[in-house]
């Protein structure tokens, strides 16, 4: 099953992994603030109080886990435009070169 999921998570662009996450964290946080609004504006028992503070701490939990990954995929993303550059930057400098020589002759 993990297999699975890892093959299906290679066939997607770090773009659209980076887009998945970001809606993830902007559910998350949601929830989040939700749980922040019941606790100020309801009346909650000791136990109710104890479950929502626990329900909001595996919420912060699990956005700095996804800010984490999200800081992973934007520095990949980076590395792959750096390289998208590099690549048309030589080629720019072959064509230059190659034809440029053709127009000389």
């Amino acid at each position: 099953m993990a297999k699975l999921k890892d093959k299906r998570r290679e066939k997607i662009s770090v773009a659209s992994e980076i887009d998945r996450l970001e809606e993830r964290r902007a559910r998350c946080r949601g929830n989040l603030e939700r749980a922040e609004f019941k606790s100020k504006k309801d009346e909650l028992s000791d136990q109710d109080k104890q479950d929502l503070e626990d329900e909001m701490t595996i919420i912060n939990e699990r956005v700095l886990k996804l800010d984490m990954e999200l800081k992973t995929l934007r520095g990949e993303n980076r590395k792959n435009m750096l390289l998208s550059v590099a690549l048309l930057l030589v080629s720019a400098f072959f064509y230059y070169v190659f034809f440029s020589n053709d127009e000389d002759s």
